[in-house]
């Protein structure tokens, strides 16, 4: 995702504006679209603000409930994430998705592996196998 337009191309479109040229044509002028140069000047407008929001999300809303899942897990190692989806909307009435879940535990450094114990899966045998032939029934 490209980065913010710079602070400076802000205020030179919002000084048009100041100036007596409207959103969309200080917009041609400084090559921004319409729709842009409008959000800046009602930004502007509404509270003062030339600075771009900042970028990047926020923290997950599972955060809230870090030490509760950080403990669930702790105390029974063995839990898979569908198991906590449930506890989860039970007890703290919170919905979230397993992806959200992984990535909240990947971000805490814990990962959820297959157990060794079960090893690789085998390859597939026939039922009966292969039945030994009779050389006598060939022969004629």
């Amino acid at each position: 995702m490209p980065g913010p337009y710079s602070e400076d191309l802000r205020v030179r479109l919002i000084e048009a504006v100041k100036a007596g040229a409207s959103a969309r044509a200080a917009g041609r002028t400084f090559l921004v679209a319409a729709s842009t140069a409008v959000t800046w000047v009602k930004a502007w407008r509404q509270s003062g603000r030339t600075a771009a929001k900042p970028m990047g999300g926020g923290s997950s809303p599972l955060e809230r409930h870090a030490s509760w899942l950080l403990a669930q897990v702790a105390n029974e190692p063995s839990l898979t994430l569908e198991a906590l989806q449930r506890r989860l909307d039970e007890q703290l009435g919170v919905s979230a998705a397993i992806s959200s879940l992984w990535r909240f535990f990947e971000r805490h450094g814990i990962s959820f592996k297959k157990n060794r114990a079960r090893g690789r899966a085998g390859t597939r045998r026939r039922r009966g196998g292969a039945q030994p032939m009779d050389h006598a029934a060939v022969l004629v």
